[in-house]
Order: structure tokens, then sequence, then C-alpha cells
């Protein structure tokens, strides 16, 4: 089966107007038989981190399909990072998981990633299943958190999704923080034998500043592809799920 990441360009991931570049890749990926496609965190809105009014950007949990209907339509199944508002007014850092015009789940961050963050943690921890696969969802810094995989692993999962947003103030953006990513994913692919797909933002949006970490690695913790830096990218790839 083929597996795709989006590495999204930066300045797109401010507005919603990002589910339009959504609907284009998932169209490339439909004519490149791709299974599934993982879209980066907080790919349509931004971070509410980094947005005067968090509200004006997030999606009530009961209009997330509705709101991501041109995608859902799709043959593939596409993971969507996003900020939700739940029914008693909390904002989460989330990533939703449309097919067949269906949701077929939320997964919410666990651990967001920097102190006094408009975010509540998550709570769950889904396995979802497309195309005869198991899988999970880490976003970005929950990757880090070697527990959680193995949860996952432990329950079946063998693709390990992880939307990321590596948008910092331009000072601390650098290397190093892809470098680290890299070695997060080739850790967590081979001590748990799964497939990690991440898929970044890059490029620059006023202070903020992306190098793009977008990758897919093996089970034996090879990067077998990655995006160019600072620029949008689409990475597709052929997975085998026999080997663990």
């Amino acid at each position: 089966m083929k597996v795709a990441a989006w590495q999204a360009p930066l300045p797109s991931v401010s507005s919603r107007d990002a589910l339009a570049l959504i609907l284009r890749r998932v169209g490339q990926c439909e004519t490149e038989g791709v299974a599934i496609l993982c879209c980066p965190e907080a790919v349509v809105g931004g971070l509410a981190d980094y947005v005067p009014d968090p509200l004006q950007t997030a999606v009530p949990t009961r209009e997330i399909l509705a709101f991501l209907a041109p995608v859902a339509d799709a043959r593939l199944t596409t993971i969507v990072g996003f900020t939700e508002l739940s029914s008693d007014g909390v904002l989460y850092n989330a990533a939703a998981v449309v097919n067949h015009g269906t949701l077929a789940g939320v997964y919410r961050k666990r651990h967001p990633a920097i102190r006094q963050s408009v975010y509540r943690p998550g709570m769950d921890l889904p396995v979802f299943r497309a195309a005869d696969v198991c899988f999970g969802i880490l976003i970005c810094y929950d990757s880090t958190f070697r527990d959680l995989a193995a949860d996952l692993s432990s329950r079946g999962a063998r693709v390990l999704f992880v939307p990321t947003n590596n948008a910092l103030p331009a000072s601390k953006a650098s290397n190093e923080i892809v470098a680290e990513a890299r070695a997060c994913d080739a850790a967590l692919a081979s001590e748990h034998g799964c497939w990690v797909v991440r898929a970044d933002v890059a490029g620059s949006e006023g202070c903020l500043r992306s190098e793009g970490s977008s990758a897919i690695t093996s089970p034996a913790g090879q990067t077998v592809a990655m995006a160019r830096p600072l620029g949008e990218d689409l990475l597709v790839v052929e997975i085998g799920l026999t080997a663990v």
C-alpha cells in the first residue's frame, strides 16, 4: 500500500484556505493510488498558541465532518490537523481521520508543547484502521513519549503517523530540529517494528520559520524519503507490512 506525507507551506496554514491546498494534494494522491495521506499538525488555521484569537480558527466538535467534507469525500484516508473546540469550550490540538464521507475519529494531542498553552491535553490514544492496516497518530511532541508509541504498537499499530508543526521563532528554528525529528522517527520505527510517517510545515511567515522535517521511515529505522527543506513537498512511498 502507498502512504503519503504532505509538507505544507507555512504561510498557508494560518488560514482555513489551507483546505483548498489539501484538496489539491488529495487529488494527486488519488491519482497515484495512495491509501493514507498525512497532513501536518494544525495545517488548517495554524497553531492556536500563535494567533490573537484562537476561537476564530477553531472547529466545533459537532462540525468537524461538515467542515472537512470536501476532503472526507475522497477515496483515500486523510489525516488533517486543526484546532478543535469541544462542546464545553475547551480547545484541543487535534487530528481528524476522514475517509469515504465519514469521520473515523479524532486524536487529541496528549502533550501540548509549550508552557501555558491554550490547548488542553487529550486523554485518549485511539487506533484506527484503513486500507487493511491498523495505525496510530502521535502529534508532534507526543512522538517523543515512548510509552505512547509502545501502547499503540501493543494494540496492533503497524504505522505511526506524526502530524508536526515545527514553526518556531526564527532564532530557534534550525536544522537541529530536523535532525532531532529524524532521530526520533528512527528510534520509534526500529523499537516497535513499524513505519513512521511525519508531515511537517516548511517556510517562513512573519517571525516564524520551519525548515521542514517531513519524512517516511522504515521499520528498520531507515529514512526512505525526506522532504526538501523550506518548501512544500509531497512524499509518496509504497510500504510493506509483512516484516515486524
